[in-house]
């Protein structure tokens, strides 16, 4: 974790368990169920995570499947400002529109409602985990094709040393924690 850690970013970061070779042999997840079992815990991450997205003015939250939903609805309420979810292909009921983006085995996408984000909202980006920014990405592209405008992003984790943040330039990115190296 990084040095200059809040006391809430301390309070998760202690919560957050690794999990060693999972999904896959030479992957370090982490599991931020046991973050949002603890009710002092979760309240830090979602009082810490709107603290940040508090001066940006946003109107709406936008959260991707499905570990963005956990958390996305109580920072949009923290907010005073709406929640619109992010799905997989196939899961949303109304019109739709689409982005991919890239895994590393392949390409997945999500998509937002046609009228979830109208022109001119301001929205915040989230998720749980940022790692390479694929899906991070993803999310920033739906809210611009439905005309909505960046107002920032917030993440739980930030794995710094896969250089997510890069992808999602120019908006400014935050995390309540962050890890440096592995």
């Amino acid at each position: 974790m990084s040095a200059q850690a809040s006391p809430a970013a301390e309070l998760v970061a202690a919560r957050v368990r690794d999990i060693r070779d999972y999904p896959k042999r030479g992957i370090v997840f982490k599991d931020i169920t046991p973050v949002i079992a603890d009710p002092v815990a979760l309240d830090a991450a979602v009082k810490g995570l709107a603290a940040f997205a508090r001066p940006l003015g946003v109107d709406i939250v936008i959260g991707a499947e499905a570990r963005g939903f956990l958390l996305g609805p109580a920072i949009a309420r923290e907010l005073g400002a709406g929640f619109v979810l992010a799905r997989k292909p196939g899961k949303l009921p109304h019109e739709t529109i689409r982005a991919e983006y890239e895994l590393e085995y392949g390409t997945d996408s999500l998509e937002l409602h046609t009228d979830a984000v109208s022109a001119g909202h301001r929205v915040l980006v989230h998720d749980d985990l940022l790692a390479t920014g694929g899906t991070a990405a993803a999310l920033v592209s739906l809210v611009e094709q439905a005309g909505g405008q960046v107002a920032g992003c917030a993440f739980l984790i930030e794995l710094a040393f896969l250089s997510g943040r890069a992808r999602l330039a120019p908006a400014e990115v935050h995390a309540l924690v962050r890890y440096d190296s592995e």
